[in-house]
């Protein structure tokens, strides 16, 4: 009896490529234990931080794209490539929770009066021309 050796690549094939299917979510929790003690300097930072991890996510989610329409294509041909694809969107629910918390920074930072403008400074009256 023959065994063709493509009776064990495509298993091996599946299964190596199930390892890079996609990774569990991990949302950031809109309200943190922490929040009652920021301060305006550590709102604004953590709003800034939040904002480098959206970006970082964005360019996840592209290649999470470009994993998904290859191994969509290239499933047609071998189909375990399938498994290979990411569909429990973890970029995107992060994303979105992030956005949640950033608004609700944003609710705090307002309540604190942070970013408030300052108060106007009374003009200076200009001094008389005292000429050389």
């Amino acid at each position: 009896m023959h065994i063709s050796p493509r009776t064990f690549v495509a298993p091996i094939l599946a299964v190596a490529l199930v390892g890079c299917a996609g990774r569990a979510p991990q949302p950031v929790a809109i309200v943190q234990p922490m929040d009652p003690q920021m301060d305006c300097a550590a709102i604004s930072i953590e709003a800034q931080a939040n904002n480098a991890k959206i970006q970082a996510l964005g360019g996840e989610q592209g290649n999470k794209v470009a994993q998904n329409v290859t191994a969509g294509v290239v499933g047609l041909f071998i189909w375990p490539v399938w498994f290979a694809m990411d569909f429990q969107g973890a970029a995107d629910k992060e994303e979105a929770a992030i956005n949640s918390r950033n608004q609700y920074l944003a609710v705090m930072a307002q309540q604190r009066h942070c970013g408030a403008p300052a108060q106007p400074v009374a003009p200076t009256p200009p001094q008389p021309y005292r000429g050389s």
